[in-house]
């Protein structure tokens, strides 16, 4: 903690591109994923993944931290940019799967085109949304979270 409370001089730019790197390529995971047709396990794999290590954060943060150091810790550095990026995973891989289940009902070459513009427009959309998450996990979280590091 002490290492913390001394080295607050904070790179956003950086932290920042990082963010943005980690979310984009996760929704590009997701976008291609959907485009393929083994992509739908890909999809509820990635899913799982996601939730599996925000749920072991959570956890890890409250046993270590005990329950009130820890929901304080989670809500100040984690709440904010999951409140996004949750629905806007979830919006990607029901894209992605819609489109799966599109291109195996309906195989007409022109249909196929469509979905595949549909879905790589919601996809180009909904990478705004990630955009935010990246700033507010950015700007407000990290510094949300170096204010209450006085309260841990």
């Amino acid at each position: 903690m002490g290492k913390t409370k001394d080295n607050a001089s904070i790179d956003y730019i950086k932290l920042f591109m990082s963010s943005i790197k980690k979310n984009l390529s996760f929704a590009l995971l997701l976008w291609f994923a959907g485009l393929t047709v083994v992509g739908v396990f890909v999809v509820y794999g990635a899913i799982c993944f996601k939730g599996f290590c925000l749920g072991y954060s959570v956890a890890s943060a409250v046993a270590t931290l005990g329950a009130k150091s820890g929901s304080i810790f989670i809500f100040s550095s984690m709440l904010l940019q999951n409140i996004i990026l949750i629905p806007t995973i979830f919006a990607l891989s029901i894209s992605g799967i819609r489109l799966y289940k599109s291109i195996m009902k309906d195989k007409r070459r022109d249909n196929i085109k469509l979905e595949i513009l549909r879905h790589t427009c919601f996809c180009a959309i909904v990478s705004v949304m990630l955009f935010l998450a990246s700033f507010i996990e950015t700007y407000i979280s990290s510094n949300l979270f170096m204010s209450t590091i006085n309260i841990l």
